[in-house]
């Protein structure tokens, strides 16, 4: 069991980062350290969300510092200012018609950003031993599965998005670091994600609030695309197993094993927040409204979780549909929150709380 003492989060102010943090800290009895947030606040990155980690564990055991991952000279100055010894690299460009709009923001974040992570880590830990690495990345590096099967560790990279090649980019420089200078990393490729704090571009936020307000919910294609969904708690969950038991230089998919049809997992949506709103799901239902297809877009994406499931015993535990409905009411009952990510007012909130460094 590794003892980890001051880790490093990139991206801490964006979705799955910002849960991470609220994990560690809030339901982690067995860790003790600090964690130093790294995050550039762009479009998706919200301080604001983590206001009440701030308020208690600021200081002692958790610190936020403002600034790019491409930024040399801060990434050394933020590993000798803290000690660094552990890295949870979850800060990307991460939605994939962003990236058919504006690829090289793909690559400056995914990719240079990375490797100058990657490079600040193996110059401070020249020589020391008790540290670890550990990068975050998508099943979409693997490309598009037919209508059966499902994607394993070994399954050959198939980058179809300029997000995709750019993470599967970063997956190749976080392993040729580990094989040419012995850096000590781990590797996870997950499903997609959903639950509290994510940003409204997303297909699960931006449906629910979307039925909210009755706007059009845009169905790419003919709906029939295939995701594997997995509540971020039980993906930060399996991040930390790995952080603590996994073998250095090993890779490990974490999914929920959970395929759902986009058209099905909208029209399931539909009947929770029209039970939750009082409103006709039949009359939301009349809101669906098929789009164009995406370029590029994959098929079906399904993960095989056996080798993380064997090697570190961890378990999805979160019931999907439970945690739909949950998911749901905090978008409801946090329409404040969503409304200050949608207007940019947190930028004032940042302004008022944080000094420029």
């Amino acid at each position: 069991m590794r003892r980890l003492e001051n880790i490093l989060v990139t991206g801490g102010a964006g979705f799955i980062g910002g849960n991470f943090i609220r994990l560690l800290l809030e339901n982690t009895p067995d860790f003790s350290g600090r964690i130093i947030n790294l995050d550039a606040l762009t479009y998706a990155g919200n301080i604001a969300s983590l206001s009440d980690v701030q308020a208690k564990f600021g200081g002692e055991r958790y610190c936020f510092e403002q600034g790019d991952i491409r930024d040399v000279g801060l990434v050394a100055d933020i590993f000798e200012k803290y000690g660094i010894d552990t890295v949870v690299h979850f800060a990307a460009e991460s939605h994939v018609d962003r990236s058919i709009v504006k690829p090289d923001a793909f690559v400056q974040t995914n990719i240079l950003g990375t490797f100058t992570l990657l490079e600040a880590a193996r110059r401070y830990w020249a020589g020391r031993d008790g540290v670890l690495f550990h990068h975050v990345s998508t099943d979409e590096v693997y490309g598009s599965l037919g209508e059966t099967g499902a994607f394993t560790e070994t399954t050959p990279y198939a980058p179809r998005s300029p997000y995709s090649a750019s993470k599967a980019s970063s997956d190749h420089m976080v392993m040729a670091f580990y094989h040419t200078y012995g850096l000590p990393v781990t590797l996870s490729n997950c499903s997609n994600n959903y639950g509290p704090y994510q940003f409204p571009e997303k297909l699960i936020p931006l449906m629910i609030l979307n039925l909210k307000e009755r706007k059009p919910l845009p169905v790419y294609g003919d709906g029939r695309n295939v995701r594997d969904w997995i509540h971020v708690d039980d993906h930060n969950r399996a991040v930390w197993r790995i952080l603590q038991c996994s073998k250095i230089g090993e890779s490990y998919n974490i999914g929920g094993e959970n395929e759902w049809e986009n058209i099905r997992l909208i029209q399931t949506l539909i009947e929770i927040v029209a039970k939750a709103v009082g409103a006709d799901a039949d009359d939301l239902n009349r809101l669906v409204a098929f789009v164009k297809d995406r370029p590029g877009h994959d098929r079906r994406y399904a993960m095989n979780c056996t080798k993380i499931k064997r090697e570190l015993n961890w378990e999805r535990v979160i019931d999907f549909e439970e945690g739909l409905v949950k998911t749901v009411d905090w978008y409801l009952g946090n329409i404040e929150w969503v409304d200050g990510v949608r207007s940019g007012a947190y930028r004032c909130w940042i302004e008022k709380n944080y000094k420029e460094r």
